[in-house]
């Protein structure tokens, strides 16, 4: 019998069917029943839970966090990890520590960590973390540090016999080494923030944040790149021989003023001892440079450099300055030189307030609100003959290297009086030893002004006396800043050289020690002075006036800077003012100067 075989509508044979339906059936939905129904319910309502409670968590988190950060704001407003503040500091640091433990700790669980990936909410979590846990870091790493600091400022810098105590100098150097570098890295992890992306409550507090790490940091930068190297340079390792230059800021110079003295001193595990002093007249001009000269020196200023020791500092890079010192006192005097270190009047000025008063060589004493006078004014009066006033000018110098030698003073007074002395730039240090160099010309204690990296785009305006006298006591310098031009392609500002020179009625009548040899068409009792302008490394050359005309001069080039020399003429009673628009480096300018008898050696500008 013949069976017609069953096709399905799609024309599908019908053996197929049952397959096709199996197929079918699990395509289909499955049936849920009121069980998983219900599983699904609470678990929906499980992770709805979930949510909120981590929500809530990083709230509770955030608020904490919030909190702690509120009770250190206030110490971030005027923290100064230095001698003047370090007693407040110390006693404000336990306290701090504990707000910023508890927001490192609130902002720093893993669900904070996970919530971080949300979008816009997740930034301003990552902005609270990143605050929290660097302040944590800096004040953990600060407190050692500070403590240290403590008792060195209460007089654990000397033993009793007067010596530096070295040890302990290499337990806080350790400290502090730490300590800047920590607070290195937090200032970089926090100005990485962007305060525009966060809420306003928030932005604010971060702004401080970043201004009072960038002063922590530029505050303990320096001293951890020297606290390392210091123990050594005390004699820590070994004996070492210095050479100590008095400026005398009477006749100016770029670093201050010309060596007047140069003082020779012994530091062997931590004891100072002088051993030698020499005055210029010691230590005559050569008949050529004391060293190989480049050509751009010899273009700028001659073999006059290498060859009088009063003009090595003609330069306004201390190491060069030094190094030619150096030399010189090997080719004259012999021995090894460890190092130099110059100072002006008004850092000795400082110093002889921390130590207590020095003999007078004319009978009785010198305190430091009399000193100045004394060395740069009275001296000439009283002694007028050249060879006099320079043993006079010597046998302070050598009676404050003593004094400091023995340990007199106040220990908290001595390191405020250094401190003001770097920071003016009246003090500069270079060593002989490679690698101590190197992290002194990173300071602005080393002076480095063109051979560092760190400096090439700062520009100088400095100035040398040019009539050969010492009438630069009675020159007053002021440097201000005006016409800024914040925005624009070539943002600049204007630096006011403000010169007033006045002398004493008759004082041309004092000889040439004194009014100098300015010249046979010009009058004794004028003042002349070379104000050399140098430009940023490879910056274009800097735009001159003076008294409103524009002013020119003989131009060289030395380290890839632009040196323009300006000659200023003044007589008894007059001012004058010299402009130099110098370019903005985003917002602000850093220039260079020479430290005088009422100006500081630097002076900086920030458009607001």
């Amino acid at each position: 019998m013949c069976h017609d075989r069953l096709v399905d509508t799609t024309g599908a044979p019908a053996e197929h069917d049952g397959a096709a339906l199996a197929v079918a059936r699990r395509a289909e939905p499955t049936p849920v029943g009121p069980r998983r129904r219900r599983a699904l319910a609470w678990t929906l309502v499980l992770l709805v839970v979930l949510v909120l409670l981590a929500v809530g968590w990083v709230a509770l988190r955030a608020w904490q966090a919030a909190s702690a950060l509120q009770d250190a704001r206030a110490w971030l407003g005027d923290v100064e990890l230095d001698a003047a503040s370090v007693d407040a500091v110390t006693d404000d640091l336990d306290a701090l520590r504990e707000s910023t433990q508890r927001a490192a700790a609130a902002s720093s669980d893993p669900v904070w960590r996970a919530a971080e990936g949300l979008p816009w909410a997740g930034d301003q979590l990552e902005a609270v973390r990143v605050v929290s846990t660097s302040l944590d870091a800096v004040v953990a790493d600060s407190l050692p540090a500070a403590t240290d600091l403590r008792a060195l400022a209460g007089g654990g810098l000397r033993l009793p016999d007067g010596r530096f105590d070295v040890a302990a100098l290499r337990e806080v150097a350790a400290r502090v080494e730490t300590a800047a570098g920590t607070a290195a890295d937090a200032h970089a992890d926090v100005a990485a923030l962007d305060p525009d992306a966060l809420v306003e409550p928030l932005a604010d507090p971060v702004r401080q944040v970043q201004d009072a790490l960038a002063r922590i940091d530029a505050g303990l930068g320096p001293a951890g790149s020297v606290a390392g190297i210091l123990p050594g340079m005390l004699g820590g390792d070994g004996p070492r021989t210095y050479l100590v230059l008095a400026l005398n800021t009477a006749e100016l110079r770029p670093p201050g003023g010309i060596v007047g003295t140069v003082v020779a001193v012994r530091v062997d595990d931590g004891a100072v001892s002088l051993v030698d002093s020499r005055s210029t007249r010691d230590l005559p001009g050569l008949p050529a440079a004391v060293a190989p000269l480049t050509s751009e020196e010899l273009d700028t200023w001659g073999p006059r450099l290498g060859r009088w020791i009063q003009n090595a500092v003609l330069t306004p890079d201390f190491p060069r300055a030094a190094e030619l010192v150096a030399a010189r006192w090997a080719h004259s005097v012999g021995g090894t030189v460890d190092g130099v270190v110059a100072t002006d009047p008004v850092a000795v000025a400082g110093l002889v307030a921390a130590t207590g008063s020095v003999a007078d060589p004319d009978g009785g004493t010198l305190d430091a609100d009399g000193l100045v006078d004394a060395l740069l004014r009275d001296s000439y009066v009283r002694h007028p003959d050249p060879a006099a006033a320079d043993d006079y000018f010597g046998a302070v110098a050598a009676s404050l290297v003593a004094s400091v030698g023995a340990g007199t003073g106040d220990s908290q007074a001595l390191l405020l009086a250094s401190r003001r002395a770097v920071d003016e730039r009246r003090v500069r240090v270079w060593s002989a030893h490679p690698d101590e160099q190197e992290r002194l010309a990173a300071t602005v204690g080393g002076g480095a002004f063109t051979s560092s990296e760190l400096f090439a785009d700062q520009a100088g305006v400095f100035l040398a006396d040019a009539t050969q006298g010492k009438l630069g006591a009675y020159l007053s310098t002021d440097v201000t800043f005006r016409d800024a031009r914040c925005t624009g392609p070539s943002p600049t500002v204007d630096v006011v050289l403000h010169l007033d020179f006045r002398p004493p009625d008759g004082v041309e009548t004092w000889g040439p020690y004194v009014a100098g040899t300015p010249g046979p068409e010009v009058a004794l009792g004028t003042l002349l002075t070379n104000v050399s302008v140098w430009s940023a490394r490879d910056g274009a050359p800097l735009v001159v006036t003076r008294d409103g005309a524009p002013a020119t001069g003989r131009v060289t080039t030395v380290a890839g800077r632009t040196v323009q020399e300006v000659a200023s003429r003044l007589t008894p009673g007059q001012t004058q003012d010299l402009v130099v628009t110098v370019p903005l480096q985003d917002g602000a300018a850093q220039l260079w100067t020479t430290p005088t008898l009422t100006s500081p050696g630097a002076v900086s500008y920030r458009c607001e």
